[in-house]
C-alpha cells in the first residue's frame, strides 16, 4: 500500500514523503474541520434537518478530497464553501423563495454548468476576462455578508424598527456569551493555535452548556441517520422551467466558478490548475445529489500547503478524517448559535484582507468593486450585490473613455446579469 501511494502519487517527483503528506493533511483537517458545524447550521435556515445537514457536510466532503486527491494529486481540500453557503440558504431559499428541495436542485444544475466551462476553454477565457477587482470584490463582499450573520447569530445586533438594525442587549446572557465566544476565538487564532476554531468551538459550547444556555440546535436526543435518508437525492426539478428556478442557477454559477477561480490560483502551480479546477466542478455537482450547499478549494487547504502538502495524498488524508468525524454528530447538533458567531466572524475578517487588491486610486476599477462590496451585505443578496458590480464595470470604463479595456466575455456576462434583473422584475410583478 505504502510503495502503491508513493508511484501513484509521484511523491518522489514532489520532493515530499507520504508521511509529510499526511501530517499535513492532519493539519488542513483540524483548520478546516469546523465548517461541519457551521456549514450544517446555515443549512438549517434553510430548512434542511440539522442532523442531516451535518451527514450531508461531512459525506461530500468526504468525496470531494478523494476527486481531488486522485484526480488532481492536489493537496486541496474540497468542502461546502462559507458565503456560498449563505448565498443557498439567505438567498435561494429565503430571499427568492425556492425550497431547500429545488435549491438543491439549482446546486446541482449549476454543478453541471461548472462542469461544462472546467472541461472546456471557457475556464481559460473566463480566467483572463474578469477583472481582479471585480473577483477581489466579491470576496470582500461575502466576507461582510458573513460577518453580518454572525453577529446576528451571537445577538451583538438585532433588528430596529427606526434604523433597521441597532445593538443587542448587552444584558442578554446569549450576548454576553457571544462576546466571550469572540474573544476567546479572537485570543487563539492570534496566538496562531492550531486548530484554533475547533477549540473555540468547543469551549464555547462547554461554557453555553454550563450556563444552560443550549437547546436551540439539538433536536431531539436520539440521533438516527434515517433522517440524511430524507435529504440524500431529494432534489426536485418541479421548477426548473420556472424563470425562478434560471435566476437562481445563473449567479449561483458565477459566484462558484470565480470564487474557486480566485483561491485555486493562490494555493496550486499553473500546471495543476485545469485538473483541480475541473475536480472542483464535479465536486460542486455532487453537492446538490448529496444534500449541501456547493464545495469549493477551502482557504484552510494553505495550513497544509505550509506544512509541507504537496501532493493528493493530503487531500485524502483530510477526507478520511472528515468521514471518521461522522462518529461525533451526537456531540456537533449540540453547538449553539453563539460558538459559530466568533467564526463567522473571523471569516469574514480573512476574506476582508483581499481589499488590499483593489484599485481604488482607479475609480474604473474601484467603483464596481465597491458596489459588490457594499450591496451584498445591504441587500443580503450576493447574487444582486455582483450582479451590480458587473453590470457598472463597462458603464463606468464607457464614461471615462476607456472602452479597450471592456473585455467581450465580461460584457457578456453584464449583458446577463441584466437580462436577469429584468426577468426578476417581470417574476416579481
Amino acid at each position: 500500500m505504502y510503495s502503491f501511494f508513493r508511484k501513484r502519487f509521484d511523491v518522489k517527483g514532489h520532493q515530499t514523503t507520504v508521511r509529510n503528506e499526511i501530517l499535513a493533511g492532519l493539519t488542513t483537517f483540524f483548520t478546516a474541520v469546523y465548517i461541519i458545524a457551521v456549514n450544517s447550521m446555515i443549512l438549517s435556515d434553510a430548512g434542511i434537518p440539522l442532523e442531516a445537514g451535518i451527514v450531508a457536510t461531512i459525506v461530500i466532503s468526504f468525496i470531494g478530497c478523494l476527486i481531488m486527491g486522485f484526480w488532481a494529486n492536489a493537496p486541496v481540500a474540497l468542502v461546502p464553501g462559507m458565503g456560498i453557503n449563505a448565498f443557498f440558504s439567505y438567498t435561494i431559499v429565503k430571499s427568492m423563495g425556492l425550497s431547500w428541495e429545488s435549491a438543491l436542485a439549482v446546486v446541482f444544475m449549476s454543478g453541471v454548468l461548472f462542469i461544462v466551462i472546467a472541461f472546456t476553454p471557457v475556464a481559460k477565457i473566463l480566467a483572463k476576462s474578469i477583472p481582479l477587482s471585480l473577483k477581489e470584490g466579491m470576496t470582500v463582499g461575502i466576507g461582510l455578508f458573513l460577518t453580518f450573520i454572525g453577529l446576528q447569530k451571537g445577538g451583538l445586533i438585532v433588528p430596529n424598527p427606526s434604523t433597521f438594525i441597532a445593538l443587542g442587549d448587552l444584558g442578554d446572557t446569549k450576548v454576553v456569551l457571544g462576546l466571550v465566544s469572540l474573544v476567546i476565538a479572537v485570543v487563539l487564532f492570534l496566538r496562531n493555535v492550531k486548530g484554533s476554531f475547533l477549540i473555540s468551538i468547543i469551549v464555547n459550547t462547554l461554557i453555553a452548556i454550563a450556563l444552560g444556555t443550549v437547546g436551540g440546535t439539538s433536536q431531539g436526543s436520539d440521533f438516527s441517520f434515517s433522517t440524511y435518508l430524507t435529504v440524500f437525492g431529494a432534489f426536485s426539478f418541479d421548477g426548473i422551467v420556472t424563470t425562478g428556478f434560471w435566476l437562481a442557477v445563473f449567479p449561483l454559477t458565477m459566484v462558484v466558478v470565480f470564487e474557486n477561480m480566485g483561491l485555486l490560483h493562490s494555493m496550486v502551480p499553473e500546471s495543476k490548475f485545469a485538473r483541480t479546477f475541473q475536480a472542483n466542478s464535479i465536486s460542486a455537482m455532487l453537492s446538490g445529489l448529496f444534500g449541501t450547499s456547493p464545495t469549493v478549494s477551502s482557504a484552510e487547504s494553505s495550513a497544509g500547503i505550509a506544512a509541507g502538502g504537496k501532493t493528493g495524498i493530503t487531500a485524502i488524508t483530510v477526507g478520511i478524517l472528515f468521514l471518521i468525524s461522522i462518529f461525533c454528530i451526537p456531540v456537533i447538533r449540540y453547538v449553539p448559535d453563539t460558538a459559530i458567531s466568533p467564526i463567522l466572524i473571523l471569516v469574514g475578517s480573512l476574506m476582508m484582507q483581499s481589499v488590499n487588491q483593489i484599485k481604488f486610486s482607479d475609480m474604473s476599477e474601484g467603483l464596481p468593486a465597491f458596489l459588490i462590496i457594499v450591496l451584498i451585505p445591504f441587500t443580503a443578496s450576493i447574487a444582486d450585490g455582483i450582479a451590480f458590480g458587473f453590470m457598472a464595470y463597462p458603464i463606468v470604463k464607457l464614461a471615462m473613455g476607456r472602452r479597450k479595456e471592456i473585455p467581450l466575455p465580461l460584457l457578456i456576462i453584464s449583458f446577463m446579469f441584466f437580462l436577469y434583473f429584468v426577468l426578476l422584475a417581470l417574476q416579481l410583478h
